[in-house]
């Protein structure tokens, strides 16, 4: 089994050029506002309009886990290439 290739779903890909006005307007708690802010908004309209039931969003919400995920290994990645520049700054 091969490991580290992540297939990623379109729409789930973290963007860092958010609406902010938007995510103001969607009333999004200030913890919750990063890459994947565009995907909670639509998902959060989603639980409202059915009250909440786990089985209406099912997609929207996958989509935006993945996002999170997506924003997850870019930051590990992004970790990675700091710690090799300071390694190679130390030497």
């Amino acid at each position: 089994m091969g490991g580290g290739h992540h297939h990623v779903t379109p729409g789930s890909e973290p963007r860092k050029d958010q609406d902010l006005q938007a995510i103001k307007d969607a009333k999004i708690p200030i913890a919750w506002r990063d890459t994947c802010s565009h995907i909670l908004i639509g998902l959060n309209k989603c639980r409202r309009e059915t009250w909440w039931n786990p089985n209406k969003c099912e997609h929207d919400r996958h989509i935006y886990e993945e996002c999170e995920y997506n924003a997850y290994l870019q930051r590990v990645e992004a970790k990675v290439q700091q710690n090799k520049i300071k390694a190679a700054e130390s030497d």
